[in-house]
């Protein structure tokens, strides 16, 4: 198998933890007889500062006419005061819209070798594995109106929540198929109570449910889904629900396992699917080499699962990972006593090794 792969570093780690998963990803290529192309653009603060634009034609074409995307990391202080349309920020919209990325999966599984780096306890979290299925482009970011206005006293901002039959719908399908492969479980999660796009929700993924009667649907607030995920998460399998709240809930499970940092996730949806860490650029230790790159490397093991149809190979990174945390290797966001420290390159080596030794 030959792939193109768009490599998109961005800003922040970004550019410390994608050479590790491309690394990684190369090494399995070498294994298993596949050949991968990188080719490397520049995506959000690092594209403004060579183009003026966070999201350029060249960038945007090469997404295009890519086999997958491999994105590290957007965003910082240095562009914060630049106008919203033009924030860094507005690269993953814009990817995400013209690519027709529609359903993000977050999943959230506990390495029992992390169980202890958790802020809960043990016995709450061991075993968890939920996938959260996310609504990516709809909802209260992409709806309109938007905006802010004067008015006789300040301004007021506002923005608009907005879903269609369309939309639910197709997103619905992907957790309905998702759970199919998992425990046959599926919470959606709205705010049907409040709000009348959730009552929309609710309606279509109780319809769409009738083509799924081997697997249960259950459905829930998102303030009690908030709740329920700190006391009992293992009572979740795969969660779906509108991209505000999944982008919320989804940083919330992420915490579960003990680290944002260990964790991948995939956009998909139409022929190119985009591979990203669910953590931000983590301005404060960029160039340090502090940054875990595990979750930049997972998330390369997504893309040869979801985009290549690759499983076997994804399971070689996976357990490469999972071995070098059994011999209690750590960057500093998992750190525990009696754990051995390592920097981001290390790490990077550390699996890389292994998978040779696989």
């Amino acid at each position: 198998m030959k792939k193109r792969i768009a490599v998109l570093a961005g800003d922040g780690i970004g550019p410390e933890i994608v050479p590790a998963a491309i690394k990684v990803l190369e090494a399995v290529g070498t294994k298993c007889g596949h050949s991968f192309d990188f080719v490397s653009a520049a995506v959000g603060g690092q594209a403004i500062d060579d183009t003026g634009w966070p999201l350029p034609d060249d960038t945007l074409n090469l997404a295009k006419t890519s086999d997958a995307v491999l994105l590290g990391a957007v965003g910082g202080p240095k562009w914060e005061g630049l106008d919203y349309e033009r924030r860094p920020e507005r690269a993953l919209l814009g990817l995400r819209e013209m690519l027709g990325l529609f359903a993000n999966l977050r999943p959230a599984k506990l390495y029992s070798e992390l169980a202890d780096a958790s802020t809960l306890k043990r016995e709450v979290i061991d075993g968890i594995d939920v996938l959260v299925v996310r609504e990516l482009t709809g909802g209260i970011y992409f709806g309109k109106p938007k905006g802010v206005e004067a008015t006789a006293t300040g301004h007021r901002g506002f923005n608009t929540e907005v879903y269609t039959t369309e939309e639910i719908t197709r997103i619905a399908k992907i957790a309905f198929e998702a759970a199919r492969k998992r425990r046959k479980l599926v919470h959606s999660i709205d705010k049907a109570n409040v709000l009348e796009s959730s009552e929309l929700w609710r309606k279509v993924v109780i319809e769409v449910h009738k083509g799924y009667p081997d697997v249960e649907l259950r459905h829930m607030y998102v303030d009690n889904c908030a709740m329920q995920l700190i006391r009992n998460p293992k009572q979740f399998d795969v969660i779906v629900t509108t991209n505000l709240f999944g982008d919320i809930l989804s940083d919330e499970a992420a915490m579960l396992t003990g680290s944002i940092g260990m964790l991948p996730s995939a956009s998909v949806g139409a022929k190119v699917g985009m591979y990203e860490p669910i953590h931000g650029s983590a301005p404060d230790i960029a160039g340090k080499d502090m940054a875990n790159p595990i979750g930049m490397i997972a998330s390369g093991a997504m893309m040869l699962r979801y985009s290549f149809d690759l499983g076997k190979e994804a399971d070689l990174i996976e357990n490469a990972i999972q071995k070098i945390l059994a011999q209690g290797y750590r960057t500093k966001d998992i750190e525990a006593p009696g754990t051995k420290l390592v920097g981001t390159k290390d790490m990077g080596e550390l699996i890389l090794k292994q998978l040779g030794q696989s």
